[in-house]
């Protein structure tokens, strides 16, 4: 009888967690633009576009050539719409609420995946995950009591906050799917250039700004591109075809940690202890995946 190895690679789980530092710099970046919040999110996939196609002739050297059949064409554009819905909710939460409660609420999405996973997949997830996510829970939970308003735009953030962890859920479920038969560059490529043609859709339609006033607004805006977009984002799905999605979903919930202290940093979002508190249980969630053994159908 012969036993599968159950660890995870070492190099796949230091690209998530890079992945997931850059991705951190979004929120603070999205603040920084002084563009409409879906405006923002275009340009960070308009602008990503040419920089992963350049990445991709460097590779290939010369212009790649990469067929589509149908189904994969619908999985990368069912990908692109999942981001581009993710990115324009969140963008408008970050505005709304704080930096940590959007970006915590946004990182629901391991829920919203495991829920897909036991639901539809028909796959136990085991009770360690069970338990990594129930301390995910507990996590967020402390981690947002302080900045949970009843009522008003704070509120309206928050539960923006909420959809874009649906859609991010969505996303990931995705990019999984695609990376069966399409490269990290080139799932990143296409559902950037996707995601962008949706969200020009939506900004237009929302009559949002769309150039910014001043040099340091385009800063912002190719820094958001380069670090979260090709960085975080081709790093992320490079990550996801080789761990286990909930794995990788659940090591994502270290960005609401980083941006959280970055916000504290910069814009002076004071963290109370019960929230630095909320950040170790689920860096501890984080750990319980890392330490668990898969399970075996």
């Amino acid at each position: 009888m012969t036993t599968k190895s159950t660890s995870l690679p070492l190099l796949a789980l230091g690209a998530m967690l890079l992945g997931a530092t850059a991705i951190a710099l979004a929120p603070i970046l999205v603040r920084l633009s002084d563009v409409g919040p879906t405006a923002t999110a275009f340009w960070r996939c308009a602008l990503a576009v040419p920089l992963v196609w350049a990445l991709l002739v460097f590779q290939h050297k010369g212009i790649p050539r990469f067929e589509l059949k149908k189904g994969h064409r619908k999985a990368l554009i069912i990908a692109g719409a999942f981001f581009a819905a993710d990115l324009s909710f969140w963008h408008v939460s970050i505005l709304w609420t704080s930096v940590a409660n959007a970006t915590l609420l946004a990182n629901l999405a391991p829920f919203f995946v495991a829920a897909y996973i036991f639901l539809f997949r028909r796959q136990s997830l085991g009770t360690a995950t069970w338990m990594a996510l129930g301390c995910a829970a507990i996590g967020i939970a402390l981690l947002t009591s302080q900045n949970v308003q009843l009522g008003g735009t704070r509120l309206r953030g928050d539960v923006l906050g909420i959809i874009t962890a649906a859609c991010y859920a969505g996303y990931m479920i995705s990019v999984a799917n695609a990376r069966v038969f399409a490269g990290a560059m080139h799932v990143n490529l296409y559902t950037s250039a996707v995601s962008a043609l949706f969200l020009a859709i939506i900004m237009l339609v929302m009559g949002e700004q769309v150039l910014p006033v001043e040099l340091d607004g385009w800063w912002a805006l190719i820094a958001l591109a380069l670090v979260s977009q090709v960085l975080g984002q081709g790093l992320i799905v490079y990550a996801f075809a080789h761990l286990p999605i909930t794995f990788g979903a659940l090591s994502l919930l270290l960005q609401p940690v980083l941006a959280a202290a970055i916000a504290w940093v910069l814009f002076g979002e004071y963290m109370a202890p019960i929230e630095i508190i909320g950040g170790a249980v689920v860096l501890a969630a984080i750990l319980i995946a890392r330490l668990s053994k898969p399970k075996s159908s």
